[in-house]
């Protein structure tokens, strides 16, 4: 279930207005929607995420997503399911539906025109990185860059993980004002999910990561 940044279920899904039982129990009626999954990133993943309302979407469509990262586009791989019919549910149901990403909408012109600029960006920011890398004396190998659709957060893939020299690389970069950074960990299978950490430095579950 998509959730706000309180955590808790995002309304916006439901119609109104709200049903309560004899019991005292809320029930909320479901709007017409489908989950789909969608493939994002320059190292792509894969995601389950909640349509927009009363909105049908094919394979092949590009959207734009709201990840954990932040906005990106993406492109739909299938359909998971179809809400053919409004119906009502409690919730408690609500609470314990799986959480997935939002898709926010059908990726538009500015939407495609951003990201290229965003990929001509990362890819000329290349061998600055490299060089801060070398100098910083961090054992890690960069493979790629992303920044997000909004152009908050740069997006730093590197090969394998290798512990302290990710988080070594995120607070080298916000030592020196270089924005947000999240570095990446990626192995022969793909993106390396990481542990969650409390530290402003540590490997978060999308990497490591400092402001």
């Amino acid at each position: 279930m998509a959730r706000d940044q309180a955590g808790k279920p995002d309304l916006h899904f439901f119609s109104r207005p709200l049903k309560v039982s004899s019991s005292g129990h809320l029930y909320f009626h479901i709007k017409n929607m489908s989950d789909y999954l969608v493939r994002y990133g320059v190292i792509p993943e894969v995601a389950r995420c909640r349509g927009l309302v009363d909105v049908e979407m094919s394979r092949g469509d590009r959207v734009v997503v709201e990840t954990h990262r932040g906005s990106q586009v993406g492109v739909i791989v299938d359909t998971l399911r179809v809400t053919a019919e409004p119906k009502q549910v409690s919730a408690d149901a609500v609470d314990e539906e799986p959480s997935f990403f939002n898709i926010l909408r059908a990726a538009n012109d500015d939407d495609e025109a951003k990201f290229a600029s965003l990929e001509m960006q990362a890819d000329a920011a290349w061998d600055d990185w490299q060089r801060r890398i070398e100098e910083w004396n961090i054992d890690l190998q960069m493979i790629d860059l992303e920044w997000t659709l909004d152009g908050e957060k740069l997006v730093i893939y590197v090969l394998n993980d290798r512990g302290n020299e990710c988080a070594k690389l995120a607070l080298h970069a916000a030592t020196e004002g270089l924005g947000i950074i999240e570095v990446q960990p990626v192995s022969e299978e793909g993106v390396v999910p990481q542990p969650a950490s409390n530290t402003g430095g540590g490997c978060g579950s999308g990497g490591c990561g400092c402001h």
